[in-house]
């Protein structure tokens, strides 16, 4: 790989529950144009909490280059998500799981980021989670929701540590 990057290896069922959250996130993203519900009402707070009519405006003037934003971000995601598929390798023969180098390049690395964050903190929100004593690491609704701040802490330890560097970088 030229111009450097990061491998997130993987596993298959990962990948393919990644792209499910993907195809909900945009479903919530479109739906966000005609009603707000928390999970996009966190996505998009109000600028101006004391006044509607200036919130009102500034959604108006933004919503739609924001939306195109995240959607561009989540196909990025799914680009390499897609590739990363396509190389999948086999990993433990016995269990018959199979290993996928998801490979992120450096510009797209922020597309990353910004998308499983989003998907978060749609979850943060639909969960009632704004503070660590919201959150019940015993109830399985949970999952999802640490499985994506897990990988979006890895993300963030990779990208520190490979500053500087131009060869991938494996986390």
């Amino acid at each position: 790989m030229t111009g450097g990057g990061l491998v997130l290896p993987l596993a298959l069922i990962e990948v393919g529950h990644l792209l499910d959250l993907l195809d909900e996130f945009v479903t919530v993203l479109e739906d966000s144009q005609h009603t707000a519900d928390a999970g996009t009402t966190a996505l998009a707070p109000d600028p101006y909490p004391d006044d509607r009519e200036a919130s009102a405006a500034f959604r108006e003037a933004t919503q739609t280059a924001i939306l195109e934003r995240r959607l561009a971000d989540v196909g990025t995601v799914r680009a390499a998500l897609a590739e990363a598929v396509g190389d999948a390798t086999p990993e433990h023969a016995g269990e018959g799981l199979q290993a996928a180098r998801v490979i992120i390049a450096d510009p797209d690395l922020d597309a990353w980021l910004r998308t499983l964050t989003a998907l978060r903190l749609v979850l943060a929100s639909r969960l009632g989670v704004s503070g660590a004593d919201d959150h019940d690491p015993e109830d399985p609704r949970f999952g999802v929701y640490d499985w994506l701040g897990f990988r979006l802490d890895q993300l963030v330890r990779a990208a520190d540590a490979r500053d500087g560097l131009d060869h991938e970088t494996w986390i």
